[in-house]
């Protein structure tokens, strides 16, 4: 489809979204773990259950730096156009019976009496990763500002119980993203480990707060229907509830695994996001605005295809609202070394990370260690190596 628009001097313009087509992939993709949970109940071989992970954790890295980066832009004179496509707005909606059905299937196998305890481990980090991933769905629906496009939201975090990502993302982390004031922004020095501990709690916290002064404004309790984030939880806790009324308190624990890794699924994601970044402090005391080269970028053509852009982050924070169909690349962003799943493996081993991400952070400091987001706990070490005498 060609997408049409008009420069303010009256050249016409026209743009071909050649990935049209293949953003079905980000539909498709979160189906890996349902697909194989049913191969597991028809087949009985239990192998299935691995078969998300090695897509996940293996075929998509691989494919990542074989197929390369996607260097095409859509010029803004068109980003109306494609922002009133509602083709991408169904690619969302359709992905959200997507992500239950892959965690309900997952759950469903692992339920069974027959299941090995290694199997019943595939499955449930299959579905927590999976259903992690719905966040991303929740992610973009959850900036549109009408009530279908919220509700869609809701029922999105809710597969791993994530209810106050709305309120705390779109009111917090993007007002404080690269500060020190940000739980949702990793500083430099700091594990994926320690900020998971620092996230995961500090984002709640601000998120059920944020909500409480919500709902006072409108003179309302914080336990009220009206309550967006007690919303999201009811839909999470009731399809749980069934789940162990189904198959038994051992239900419990598939469950709590799955919400686990799949909070962790996004905590990574932000720690990959915005590592080391700050933005310039003003005389007044307060943080200049966000610009692209606040968030770390990825044009990786495979993993964007999975995650409906989410990698060119740097775009989506300069412009929160613009769809994920219409986002950008910049020339001199700052660029991880892979797609998300390559960036979040790496991750996991924070000497690695460290290796390869902070020559990286300081360089696009201009080796100035004062303008990072540095961690305090590691301020005098990384000092040490940053004066003359190291």
């Amino acid at each position: 489809m060609i997408f049409v628009g008009t420069t303010r001097t009256g050249k016409h313009v026209e743009y071909r979204d050649k990935k049209r087509g293949l953003w079905i992939l980000s539909v498709l993709s979160p189906s890996l773990p349902g697909l194989a949970a049913t191969a597991l109940l028809v087949t009985g071989n239990a192998w299935w259950a691995l078969v998300p992970i090695v897509f996940y954790y293996g075929v998509y890295i691989v494919g990542d730096h074989l197929v390369g980066v996607d260097p095409n832009n859509p010029p803004e004179e068109v980003v109306e156009a494609m922002a009133s496509d509602n083709y991408y707005r169904v690619l969302l909606f359709l992905s959200v019976p997507v992500f239950w059905f892959s965690f309900l299937a997952c759950a469903i196998a692992a339920g069974q009496p027959g299941t090995p305890l290694w199997a019943w481990a595939g499955l449930v980090v299959a579905a927590g990763v999976s259903s992690g991933t719905a966040i991303t769905v929740g992610h973009e629906l959850g900036h549109k500002p009408n009530r279908l496009d919220q509700w869609g939201a809701k029922f999105a975090n809710a597969v791993s119980g994530y209810g106050h990502f709305c309120i705390e993302h779109n009111r917090g982390h993007h007002v404080h993203v690269a500060t020190p004031e940000d739980p949702a922004s990793a500083r430099l020095g700091e594990s994926l480990w320690r900020f998971a501990c620092r996230e995961i709690p500090g984002t709640a916290r601000r998120g059920w707060q944020m909500e409480r002064e919500r709902l006072a404004r409108k003179g309302l309790p914080f336990w009220h229907w009206r309550n967006d984030i007690l919303q999201g939880y009811a839909i999470t806790l009731t399809v749980d509830a069934m789940l162990i009324a189904a198959f038994g308190w051992p239900m419990l624990a598939f469950v709590l695994v799955h919400n686990l890794i799949g909070w962790f699924h996004l905590t990574t994601a932000n720690y990959i996001e915005h590592y080391g970044l700050k933005r310039d402090l003003r005389p007044d005391g307060r943080y200049g605005p966000c610009e692209p080269r606040h968030s770390w970028n990825t044009n990786h053509i495979i993993s964007n295809l999975m995650l409906f852009h989410l990698q060119r982050h740097s775009d989506h924070h300069a412009n929160p609202v613009r769809p994920y169909q219409a986002l950008r690349s910049f020339d001199d962003l700052p660029t991880l070394p892979s797609g998300y799943p390559g960036s979040f493996l790496l991750a996991a081993f924070p000497s690695l990370w460290f290796k390869v991400m902070d020559p990286k952070v300081m360089a696009w400091a201009g080796g100035d260690l004062g303008r990072t987001n540095l961690d305090p706990a590691r301020a005098a070490d990384y000092g040490a190596r940053s004066s003359p005498a190291a």
